[in-house]
């Protein structure tokens, strides 16, 4: 798990300034490791804790740590999702995301190169990979019912 200064160490490297708003939606976002949230929910926290901050000033900077690597930004159910990430020594992966709880697990192997094979002359510019389902706590409870 990645900690909150190295998102900090990435902010100040690209000449971001590290204002008490920044580091407070990174301390919030923080507790989203293994699960995504809503944007609109991050939205409201921050706007609670700073009624004067805009729609458009919290969504950038949810942008913009999508940009350095620092959380990942995902579209479900047309609703966008984020999730803290900064974690540069296992950045390419996907994902396993229940159905019934939200958690994620990271899935090391990529099915790329098998697409690639099936797709002579073509050029893959990007990709993501999502499996969905219920994960294994989720079943025992219900197994448990």
């Amino acid at each position: 798990m990645a900690d909150i200064d190295s998102a900090l160490q990435i902010l100040s490297r690209n000449n971001y300034k590290l204002t008490k708003q920044r580091k407070e939606l990174l301390k919030y976002l923080y507790q989203f490791q293994i699960e995504y949230i809503n944007v609109s929910q991050v939205d409201e926290f921050m706007r609670q804790l700073y009624p004067k901050m805009s729609h458009n000033t919290i969504y950038r900077n949810i942008r913009d740590f999508n940009r350095l690597g620092i959380v990942e930004m995902q579209t479900r159910q047309g609703v966008l999702q984020v999730k803290y990430q900064c974690d540069f020594d296992h950045f390419h992966h996907h994902h396993f995301i229940c159905t019934n709880c939200g958690k994620v697990r990271e899935l090391d192997e990529c099915p790329m190169e098998q697409f690639e094979r099936q797709l002579p002359g073509c050029r893959i510019t990007g990709h993501r990979f999502e499996i969905y389902g219920i994960c294994d706590e989720c079943m025992q409870k219900f197994k448990n019912r």
